[in-house]
C-alpha cells in the first residue's frame, strides 16, 4: 500500500499530466491537465509540454480546433501555399480556422505555420472562435478588453504585444471552455511518441 500526501506533492511540485516540465504548483497546471483530458494537447514529446515556448500559429489553431471537437472543414483543399501536407497535425485545423473566420492567414496566400503569436493575436483568435467580435479603433486594445471582460486574463501577467507561451494559451482556453474547474486526474499520462508537433 502506498500512501501519498497531496499537499506535500503540491509543495514539491509533482508532475502534472505526465509532463516533467509542468508541476502541480504552476498556475496553469489545472489548465494543462484539462487540456490533456479534453484532447486539446498531447504535448511536444513523451514527457514534455514546453510551457514556456511561444505558441505558433499552427499550434494555436490546432488547440482551438481540438477544443471545438475537431470539426471537419467544409473543404479539404487548402487555399494557403504553405499548408499542403494533408497528413500534418495542423492541416484540418488550419482549413477549419480559415473557414470559420478565425484567421485569414498572414498575407500573400500563406498561413505562416511557424510564426509565433502575441497575446493580443491569441485573444483575437479566441474571440473569433467564440463567434464574437472585439470592436474598437485599436484592434489590439479591443482584443485585450474582450479577453479581460470574459475573465480570460484573470491570474495572468502579460503585455499585449509580448510573445504568448503555450502555457497561457491553454490557460485561456481552460478559462473560456473548461470553466476553470478543478481537474482531478493526476494519473493521466501522455502516450510516448505523440505530440502537437
Amino acid at each position: 500500500i502506498t500512501v501519498t500526501d497531496a499537499s506535500a506533492d503540491a509543495k514539491n511540485g509533482a508532475p502534472v499530466a505526465g509532463f516533467d516540465d509542468v508541476s502541480s504548483g504552476d498556475y496553469y497546471a489545472q489548465a494543462v491537465q484539462w487540456a490533456v483530458n479534453a484532447g486539446v494537447t498531447t504535448g511536444t514529446g513523451a514527457n514534455t509540454f514546453s510551457p514556456d515556448n511561444t505558441v505558433t500559429r499552427a499550434e494555436a489553431v490546432t488547440f482551438l480546433w481540438r477544443a471545438a471537437g475537431e470539426p471537419a472543414p467544409a473543404s479539404s483543399a487548402s487555399s494557403f501555399s504553405d499548408v499542403t501536407d494533408r497528413s500534418a497535425y495542423y492541416y484540418d485545423a488550419v482549413l477549419w480556422a480559415a473557414q470559420e473566420g478565425i484567421t485569414t492567414g498572414a498575407g500573400g496566400g500563406r498561413f505562416d505555420l511557424n510564426s509565433t503569436l502575441s497575446y493580443d493575436q491569441i485573444f483575437t483568435f479566441l474571440c473569433r472562435a467564440a463567434g464574437e467580435t472585439a470592436s474598437g479603433d485599436d484592434w489590439s486594445a479591443a482584443a485585450v478588453n474582450w479577453a479581460s471582460s470574459n475573465g480570460l486574463t484573470d491570474g495572468l501577467s502579460f503585455t499585449a504585444k509580448a510573445d504568448c507561451p503555450r502555457s497561457d494559451v491553454v490557460y485561456c482556453l481552460w478559462k473560456q471552455l473548461g470553466g476553470g474547474e478543478t481537474v482531478q486526474d493526476p494519473s493521466q499520462g501522455v502516450p510516448a511518441g505523440s505530440g502537437d508537433l
